[in-house]
């Protein structure tokens, strides 16, 4: 307890060091069209050096908020300005694979990236970041964020707060480091630096009315347990993919990396007052980033962050007059949805999430003991299949497990029904350690032979490290169909990604010199005359650290496979 006393004064002061801001409330883009420049920009966040950032169109940290509708066809023009590959991922939307956002999807810088895809999704908070494959970190944590709000008939029917900004705002939560330099630091595991909506030390007016709140756990890692001053109850309405059946009242609601949830907070007698949105971090379990700070062994990097385990402050809320017809009523019913029954799935599945090293929890982390491997494709899944989904965590630490392409709905946690805020459409779920979570989802509307949706970690470091997996939906009369994979008789590339050599070790030939390699980009255009030098009778080396950074295509003879250049 003593300790805590400690921190929470350290973090008191510290935060008292700044001044409070108004909280930035992003711009708004809508329509079928969108127009988005990811750029670098630069923000003033501390006294001395400024810190470089990434931004969206006029933005100095974020991006526009994306309101779209349900069934609208939309095209959105992501043009590249960060002077590195890039890729702009669509967090739980459920689209073509092909428009999806993933790593196989880069955008070179300089380029305009155009996906079109009708928005099939429910009313909801969903959001967008980048997700090239080694930077996932580097790039969302210098603020290339946004948040995407669908609307749709039927939660238009509600009698819900919608006027964004006004009784409606987007609370998107994100914790790091910096360095001497005042530079984020996308690995570091001792973030002690909270922004809200891109502000230090925030505070917003709101009207003394029923409001709604749209939370995002942006942060790299670190989980919140959000509540407010003296436990005042508040209302949960949605998750990740939607609107609940009924609200929950609650005076907790925890989210992980890349987790959001849609709550009202009654403030109609409240007028004059102020209270904080606040994290109860106290409450956090141990192996939760976020919670009390494990023992760590020797040698690993350190994670003391002052707000382990601790309670402490993320906005300032100052209430004031209500507005013209205000909404004062929280209402009980809300969507409609019937979960998938077990006895419908088709097939089974288990993942483990394991350490490289059972008795260290910095990772890297797997699933199935396996690293990510873009040439992998680890499940080919009929087109709409209905699947049960177990993933089991045997390291130290619980890891967010997010699913491209769709939404699922919990069956179980260690064979126990899931809270009621978590019975909902979810995309993200934290997995404990030692912990079971079994899901159910399908498949459906969008197959593709070629290219991958993922899974992975959340927490963008495990991530970036290869704890990802990807799988292909096919046509239910494709289970056959080819993997995108080089067979190992014929040739293997290593490491993928690489930074400056790549090695190839091959059986086609018996003599490598008899060999011709050509790189090409994703447009087809050869890159120079590649000299390869001979280091055995099966392997050769070939020299890339001129290439610029990003997916190209490595052709010996006739055969043809891809790498990553970072």
């Amino acid at each position: 307890m003593q300790r805590f006393f400690l921190i929470s004064i350290f973090w008191c002061i510290c935060v008292a060091a700044y001044s409070q801001q108004a909280l930035f409330i992003p711009d708004t883009l809508n329509g079928t069209s969108i127009n988005l420049r990811m750029h670098i920009d630069s923000v003033q966040f501390f006294p001395g050096k400024i810190t470089q950032t990434f931004a969206f169109n006029t933005n100095k940290y974020l991006g526009p908020t994306l309101i779209l509708k349900k069934g609208d066809h939309i095209t959105i023009h992501v043009k590249n300005e960060i002077n590195d590959t890039t890729t702009l991922h669509w967090h739980g939307m459920h689209v073509p694979a092909i428009w999806d956002g993933g790593p196989h999807s880069q955008i070179l810088n300089g380029q305009t990236w155009s996906p079109q895809f009708t928005v099939m999704n429910s009313a909801s908070t969903f959001w967008y970041h980048p997700h090239f494959m080694g930077k996932t970190a580097l790039q969302a944590i210098k603020g290339a964020v946004g948040l995407i709000i669908v609307r749709d008939d039927e939660e238009a029917a509600l009698n819900l707060p919608r006027r964004y900004g006004v009784d409606d705002f987007p609370i998107i939560v994100q914790c790091k480091q910096f360095d001497s330099l005042n530079q984020a630091m996308p690995r570091a595991m001792q973030d002690s630096t909270l922004i809200v909506n891109g502000v230090i030390n925030p505070f917003v007016n709101m009207p003394s009315q029923v409001i709604r709140m749209r939370l995002l756990n942006a942060s790299g890692e670190r989980s919140f347990n959000f509540g407010f001053t003296n436990n005042k109850i508040f209302y949960v309405i949605g998750n990740d993919g939607g609107l609940l059946k009924n609200s929950i009242s609650t005076s907790r609601i925890r989210l992980s990396p890349g987790e959001r949830a849609e709550i009202l907070i009654d403030l109609s007698t409240m007028n004059g007052q102020s209270i904080y949105l606040k994290s109860y971090a106290s409450e956090i379990p141990v192996g939760v980033q976020g919670g009390p700070t494990m023992p760590m062994p020797p040698g690993s990097p350190p994670m003391n962050s002052p707000l382990n385990g601790i309670d402490f402050n993320i906005l300032k809320i100052n209430i004031v007059s209500a507005t013209v017809n205000p909404v004062t009523v929280v209402p009980s019913v809300l969507a409609s949805y019937t979960p998938y029954p077990e006895s419908q799935a088709a097939v089974s599945r288990k993942i483990t999430m394991t350490p490289l090293d059972s008795l260290t929890m910095d990772g890297p982390f797997f699933f199935n003991d396996s690293s990510f491997d873009m040439m992998r494709i680890d499940y080919r899944i009929p087109l709409n299949n209905i699947e049960i989904w177990s993933i089991t965590n045997k390291s130290m630490v619980a890891h967010p497990f997010h699913i491209h392409d769709v939404q699922f709905y919990i069956l179980d946690r260690d064979g126990n029904l899931p809270p009621l805020a978590e019975r909902g459409k979810k995309d993200v779920v934290l997995i404990e350690p030692n912990e079971t979570v079994r899901f159910i989802t399908k498949f459906e509307d969008f197959a593709d032979t070629t290219v991958p949706y993922m899974y992975h970690c959340h927490i963008l470091m495990h991530e970036d490290d290869g704890m990802m997996g990807q799988f292909l939906v096919v046509p239910a009369n494709s289970a056959g169909v080819k993997q995108i994979q080089t067979s190992q008789q014929e040739f293997t590339i290593y490491p993928n990604p690489a930074t400056a050599q790549l090695l190839i070790t091959t059986s086609l030939v018996q003599n490598p010199t008899d060999l011709t390699v050509e790189i090409f980009d994703l447009k087809g255009l050869k890159m120079g005359n590649i000299n390869p030098q001979i280091l055995s009778d099966k392997t050769i080396q070939i020299d890339i650290s001129k290439l610029d950074d990003g997916m190209y295509f490595v052709k010996l003879n006739n055969k043809v496979t891809k790498f990553i250049k970072h």
